[in-house]
């Protein structure tokens, strides 16, 4: 049956050229070639370009002939060649049909082929899509158009053949609808939830990558619903399900329970939010089950739910292999999350300290959306604004006008001690006790002493 063909005029950008030069020495050497997936849906829907992947009749033997500039060789037998052409580098990929699949991740073998059979091996109808730059035309082989239009995503064939082949593509579902705010499809979505359990397997790397993708997206919130109703994060992440039904005290939690409480968070981010921030308020309350009591009045409690939770998610961003930085940033936020409350009681010096923490932004919109999704008293936040934006980032982290080489050389000891005093004259510099070095002399003279 023949593709449906239509006109699509695409941007023309550096990345655009370079791919066009790639697909004019193609098909002057006699191969068909075309751009295809993500670049032409996301053309289609007037989104941002990003890499283009270009797809072609040419074996990775005549791509290599054709280009003198191949970067990468790893994929070549499944039919991929990366190749650089002006400043960027494109991976070019042989129409191919898949072997059997074994291990839920890769065809055991490929067969080289036609545009028409490549395009059915694709995961999703609006991600088969080919277009000719020279010809400005898309190659539908899929019904791609159609689902584009009406914002569904729908497997290409049948849903099990393809979550059968790469058990990821249960994962990128979820990415999809929710950066591209399409409908599964009921079929796809269907097989989808039947068939979550598969994804065990998966690589905590290839995981996490998903669930990054997904949390960060255009609609976190759609994406968390997915993952919670397809039963994803019962698999990856069982302590989101423990948060279901921890009842939290109705004076500051009018909302609900833990899990409530977290979903009006993920809410109310921001679309395409930072990856700290999402994930601290996708854990900050995560030992809140852990935590549970009911004191002597009979109000409910989560003592120290901090600091446990704090742990607790290290736990579960080790599991998934995240970076170790992106780790003490979460543990930090999630461990932090209840020092808010004491902000208008601190001494100038500590509210500076607290002001300079390396993730206080996070921290701050973190604090913002645990209020307007509990209590909805803002106070703090408006306070802690305020005076954010009456000192300037030398204000709140100067440069210390002392150093322990200072303190050594007016008598102090190397030590504990000199840890101590070194704290305290940052405490007052911060406090605004002395303007310049002499007079921050003077004292560490004076401290030195009774050292």
């Amino acid at each position: 049956m023949p593709p449906d063909t239509y006109y699509l005029d695409a941007p023309d950008t550096p990345l655009t050229a370079s791919a066009r030069e790639i697909i004019r020495t193609l098909t002057g050497a006699g191969h068909s070639a075309y751009y295809a997936g993500g670049w032409v849906r996301d053309a289609l829907l007037g989104r941002k370009e990003k890499d283009i992947d270009i797809a072609t009749s040419a074996t990775p033997d005549q791509v290599q002939d054709l280009f003198p500039r191949v970067t990468d060789l790893q994929g070549k037998s499944f039919g991929v060649v990366r190749v650089m052409q002006g400043q960027h580098v494109f991976e070019i990929a042989t129409f191919r049909k898949d072997g059997a699949y074994q291990d839920g991740r890769r065809p055991e073998s490929v067969t080289f082929t036609t545009a028409a059979e490549d395009a059915q091996r694709r995961d999703f109808t609006v991600n088969g899509l080919f277009f000719d730059p020279l010809k400005n035309q898309v190659i539908d082989y899929v019904n791609g158009r159609s689902d584009l239009e009406t914002k569904t995503l729908r497997c290409i064939g049948k849903p099990s053949a393809r979550f059968t082949e790469d058990h990821l593509r249960i994962f990128r579902a979820v990415r999809f609808a929710s950066e591209l705010d399409f409908a599964i499809e009921d079929e796809t979505w269907r097989t989808l939830t039947a068939m979550s359990h598969k994804t065990k397997d998966l690589a905590p790397e290839r995981v996490r990558d998903e669930l990054i993708k997904s949390l960060c997206s255009a609609n976190p919130l759609k994406a968390f619903d997915l993952l919670d109703k397809s039963g994803l994060f019962f698999i990856w992440l069982p302590e989101i399900e423990l948060l279901k039904g921890v009842q939290q005290p109705p004076q500051f939690h009018p909302e609900g329970d833990v899990f409530v409480h977290t979903r009006m968070m993920i809410e109310g981010l921001a679309p395409h939010p930072d990856l700290i921030l999402a994930f601290s308020v996708l854990l900050h309350d995560i030992a809140k089950p852990d935590t549970y009591s009911v004191d002597e009045t009979g109000r409910i409690r989560f003592n120290g739910h901090e600091a446990v939770g704090a742990s607790k998610a290290e736990k579960i961003l080790r599991r998934l292999r995240f970076s170790n930085d992106q780790i003490e940033a979460v543990k930090m936020c999630v461990a932090g999350h209840m020092m808010f409350k004491d902000a208008p009681n601190m001494r100038l010096s500590t509210l500076k300290r607290f002001l300079a923490r390396p993730w206080f932004e996070q921290e701050l919109e973190l604090h913002r959306l645990d209020c307007s999704s509990s209590h909805g008293l803002l106070d703090i936040y408006e306070f802690l604004k305020e005076k954010r934006a009456t000192y300037s980032a030398e204000e709140v982290k100067p440069k210390p006008l002392i150093t322990g080489h200072d303190l050594i050389k007016l008598g102090a000891k190397p030590g504990k001690e000199l840890g101590k005093l070194l704290t305290l004259l940052m405490d007052e510099q911060l406090e605004g006790k002395f303007a310049n070095r002499e007079e921050a002399l003077l004292r560490a003279k004076e401290l030195a002493k009774k050292n």
